[in-house]
């Protein structure tokens, strides 16, 4: 079984944020299959469906950003996970828009989301793929919080699809197939 994780924070008001880009991978990569079921719990949203013959949970935490542990934590003990199993989609700010990176494991780079998960399984050796967003002209949390510019739409919806594609290659090849296909400059 895989789990896959979008970070992002729940709400209409935050829908097309550049923080909800995990959001949006997962419900894209969901929109691809039938969902065999969905309920919610651990603060969270989860769909169960099977990429291929795998089972995959897609999470979107409902606890908002910065406590997203609260829901990866219960879950990944009540299925017992291998941590490699567990992937994790959210934003960067250090990559420009339209680039993704896949890595196996890697620290929070300040990412607060990150941070909760990694405080709350005691550990960053879990897979995590990043999407990058920009960096501000001035305020972060403007930033982050603020939609993405019309300019900018075609280019995040291709890399949706192209996120949800890297997912795909992940649950069904394996990491290293992924970063090798995935982790490219922009389209």
């Amino acid at each position: 079984m895989k789990i896959i994780v979008g970070l992002g924070n729940p709400g209409r008001k935050y829908s097309d944020t550049r923080h909800n880009i995990g959001f949006r991978v997962i419900e894209n990569l969901a929109s691809r299959y039938q969902i065999e079921r969905e309920i919610s719990k651990y603060d969270g949203i989860i769909a169960q469906l099977r990429i291929g013959s795998e089972r995959v949970l897609l999470v979107k935490p409902l606890t908002f950003m910065n406590l997203s542990g609260r829901t990866v934590k219960p879950l990944a003990s009540f299925y017992k996970i291998d941590l490699v199993d567990l992937m994790v989609v959210y934003d960067d700010m250090d990559l420009d828009p339209g680039i993704i990176r896949i890595r196996p494991e890697g620290g929070t780079g300040g990412h607060k989301g990150i941070a909760s998960i990694t405080n709350m399984l005691k550990g960053t050796s879990f897979p995590r793929m990043r999407i990058g967003i920009g960096r501000p002209p001035d305020d972060t949390i403007d930033w982050v919080l603020g939609k993405f510019a019309p300019e900018e739409a075609a280019l995040m919806k291709e890399t949706v699809e192209r996120a949800a594609d890297a997912l795909e290659t992940w649950v069904k090849d394996g990491i290293d197939k992924a970063m090798n296909s995935y982790n490219q400059s922009r389209i």
